[in-house]
């Protein structure tokens, strides 16, 4: 009988495997994909020639992750590449914001937006300088982050108190507009806000922009040597080398619950898998409670508190074999590993409201990706492995396109909007279009069907916004790992803080594992010492 059982061998799933494992438990990790790796996957589904990541590619997160660190995935085979450029955002007029891991050159491309914002790129450049360690620790702990917030605090009055806090919780359009004259760093901000589904206009996405900047600029936008599975890989052997197991192709039906407790969990084979100590799952916050556990062994309230929780937007990606380099007309954009492709703030709204009213938007703002460019091993010399991604809505109501995409995501809906996505990049880069080889279309139920955490091409375990975050997320409670079932613990993004590749759900909810595990035996040990006590032995 394993120690732990972990449901979903996703990057969370595995690396609360692998903090378990080294802690000395035994371990088994159960995922019902025919390979490990959730959302960090990759294959050659497009042209046999080229490496297509099907989910995620760029790491900043991972690459600022101390828990990711912590585990030293360099000895078991990891390694990154980097674009010359991190990020840049063209404009259809030429012009081209660039996030640069050297600050001079991104200030300089802001710069030639209008003077002094290159001063001001720097003026947000000094803060993070001031935060970011503790902001890290402290988004990579269970809520509250008691010592990475108070260090936080005490940074922040130094940085200028309430309004450096302030600036943090703006709406990204309102932020961008303090912050800078021109629309070059206003678009670098808006565009990595809407990495999540916060609009333009939503409280606390000037933070997340801010936050996602500062990772690139910092750290870059990495990508793992060889396909985004590369990351997978390494923590699987780090796993093995644990003497953890790992079963692919065994779906899990049911959590166990015995007297109150996990106790293990049952396959859709029929197979009961005991868990002597703890259950660990890496599995959609709705998913977990609803049909894994059952709302009859959960408090009436999560019932209630679920009926109200909120996915992110849903997810459609294309991916191309091109013959060519993308012909942007922006040359700096052609050095960049991600490419934003929105023209203009205004246009990000636009986008944003569309979707907020239930549209398929008719100019989709689009996160394109450069893989040959990040990573020559991707595709021959002179190729480029390429994919963008976009929202839609969960519920469509109206096509924004008048192209009539109903949302049901059959074969017509899915070519229409594809074709609209190349239009998109079109705009940007006259020519695209004629370069592609082959491409591959992962509609919102394609990506959910193979990872079943992605419902409905949801890619962040939930809404990003502020009223599902911090002691919000999943549900109203502490932000916590510990579930209301004892011996049950929630390791995917569902919980906080959320979505991206950085392990620290899977961490969170594996040291959880280990604390509780502890507590009994403290227990133990302070009876023992109450008895000596009482016969008047020495402690």
């Amino acid at each position: 009988m394993p120690d732990a059982v972990v449901i979903g061998a996703g990057p969370n799933g595995l690396v609360a495997a692998n903090l378990l494992a080294g802690a000395g438990w035994s371990v088994l990790v159960l995922e019902e994909q025919p390979e490990p790796g959730g959302a960090v996957r990759h294959d050659r589904g497009v042209h046999p020639d080229y490496v297509n990541d099907l989910f995620s590619s760029f790491y900043p997160l991972a690459a600022a992750s101390p828990v990711l660190a912590s585990l030293h995935l360099e000895d078991h085979g990891l390694r990154w590449s980097h674009a010359p450029h991190v990020l840049a955002h063209p404009l259809t007029d030429g012009r081209c914001a660039v996030l640069d891991r050297r600050i001079d050159v991104t200030a300089d491309s802001l710069e030639a937006f209008a003077p002094g914002d290159g001063e001001g790129w720097r003026r947000l450049c000094r803060l993070w300088d001031t935060l970011h360690r503790d902001v890290l620790d402290a988004l990579m702990t269970p809520f509250p982050p008691v010592k990475a917030g108070a260090r936080l605090l005490r940074k922040l009055r130094a940085a200028g108190g309430l309004r450096a806090a302030r600036s943090l919780v703006l709406p990204v359009r309102r932020l961008g507009e303090e912050e800078f004259t021109g629309e070059g760093g206003r678009l670098l901000l808006a565009g990595n806000a809407l990495h999540a589904d916060l609009a333009p206009e939503a409280a606390g996405s000037g933070g997340f922009g801010w936050l996602m900047s500062m990772l690139g600029q910092t750290y870059g936008f990495p990508v793992p040597v060889g396909g985004s599975g590369a990351l997978t890989d390494a923590l699987v052997r780090r796993l093995e080398a644990h003497v953890g197991e790992l079963r692919c192709g065994e779906r899990v039906e049911r959590v166990v619950v015995r007297g109150g407790r996990a106790v293990g969990v049952r396959t859709s084979a029929g197979a009961a898998v005991p868990a002597s100590r703890a259950v660990l799952a890496d599995v959609a916050v709705p998913a977990l409670y609803e049909d894994l556990v059952g709302l009859e062994h959960l408090p009436d309230q999560v019932a209630d508190d679920l009926r109200r929780f909120q996915w992110d937007f849903a997810t459609f990606k294309v991916d191309w074999a091109l013959d060519g380099p993308v012909p942007w007309r922006a040359e700096q954009a052609s050095r960049a590993g991600t490419v934003h492709l929105a023209d203009g703030v205004d246009e990000l709204t636009r986008f944003a409201a569309q979707i907020a009213m239930h549209q398929v938007p008719d100019r989709p703002f689009s996160l394109f990706g450069q893989m040959t460019t990040s990573d020559p091993s991707r595709s021959p010399e002179g190729t480029e492995s390429a994919w963008a991604y976009t929202h839609v809505p969960r519920e469509i109501r109206d096509d924004a396109g008048d192209e009539g995409i109903t949302g049901a995501w059959g074969p017509d809906d899915q070519e229409r909007m594809a074709d609209r996505v190349e239009r998109q990049v079109e705009r940007f880069a006259p020519g695209f279009r004629a370069r592609v080889r082959a491409r591959r279309i992962l509609a919102p139920p394609t990506l959910q069907s193979l990872d079943a955490n992605l419902v409905a091409g949801a890619i962040n375990g939930g809404t990003t916004a502020l009223h599902q975050q911090l002691l919000f997320r999943p549900v109203p409670g502490t932000g916590r790992p510990e579930t209301p079932v004892p011996g049950l613990y929630l390791a995917s993004a569902g919980a906080h803080p959320g979505g991206g590749v950085h392990g620290a759900p899977g961490a969170n909810a594996a040291r959880a594992a280990l604390r509780s595990a502890r507590v009994p035996v403290l227990a133990g040990a302070q009876r023992l010492l109450t008895r000596r006590d009482r016969t008047g032995r020495k402690r």
